[in-house]
């Protein structure tokens, strides 16, 4: 499995556990892309400090790292919130 996939999936993981952690969708969803942004540029910093990767590539694969798990949360606090009432 790519380092990629690895880390979408370690953002909708934690977009799971902060949902299910703090009952206020809006708040979960106000951490975790806090979290997710610190998270993604550390991913971002390694692949260029120490993995060898260009800017410009590192900051299109950190669009995506950063983008996807990121539409998830906001999709989901947008029309989740709606299916508990």
């Amino acid at each position: 499995m790519s380092h990629t996939a690895v880390m979408l999936l370690a953002g909708l993981a934690l977009l799971i556990v902060l949902r299910l952690a703090l009952r206020d969708p809006a708040r979960a969803t106000r951490w975790f892309l806090l979290l997710w942004l610190i998270v993604s540029v550390g991913n971002l910093l390694v692949g260029v400090l120490h993995a060898g990767y260009s800017w410009s590539v590192e900051a299109g694969i950190g669009v995506i790292v950063f983008g996807v798990p990121a539409a998830v949360a906001l999709f989901a606090a947008r029309f989740g919130a709606d299916a508990r009432r």
